[in-house]
């Protein structure tokens, strides 16, 4: 099977990023037909759980982020996942609210946010809560 995978490797290459194929479909990895194939429920729970993994990565260097307990650190998580790193630092007064372990400010900061507006009610509701109240709502 090694010699397998290695043969489509050099047949097929590797690209980490979508490309439109010689067929002119949307392919990645090691010529993964995206367009029609798509991706399977497990390989979509992998690459979550590599995603989350990332994120708490790159929000491990904050002080503000390693005090907080689970369901807090978790919107922080979902919060980076969907935005990005140096778009939820931009929460500045969020920050500051989570460095003050005031945690009803911080789920204010984040509904008074363009992105509690595109990310709709249910979201952005659910996301302060949960800052506000450490648990996780029904």
């Amino acid at each position: 099977m090694d010699m397998l995978k290695q043969k489509l490797l050099d047949h097929e290459g590797l690209r980490l990023f979508p490309y439109k194929c010689p067929a002119d479909k949307w392919t990645i990895g090691c010529g993964r037909n995206i367009e029609d194939i798509g991706i399977t429920h497990d390989e979509a729970m992998f690459l979550l759980g590599n995603d989350i993994d990332r994120c708490i990565r790159e929000l491990s260097h904050y002080d503000w982020f390693i005090c907080l307990d689970d369901v807090r650190q978790g919107v922080l998580i979902e919060l980076n996942f969907n935005i990005g790193l140096s778009r939820l630092l931009g929460f500045k007064k969020m920050i500051a609210a989570l460095n003050s372990k005031d945690y009803v400010m911080a789920g204010a900061e984040l509904l008074d946010s363009r992105w509690a507006m595109q990310v709709g009610k249910n979201r952005s509701n659910d996301m302060a809560n949960r800052m506000i109240s450490g648990q996780y709502q029904d």
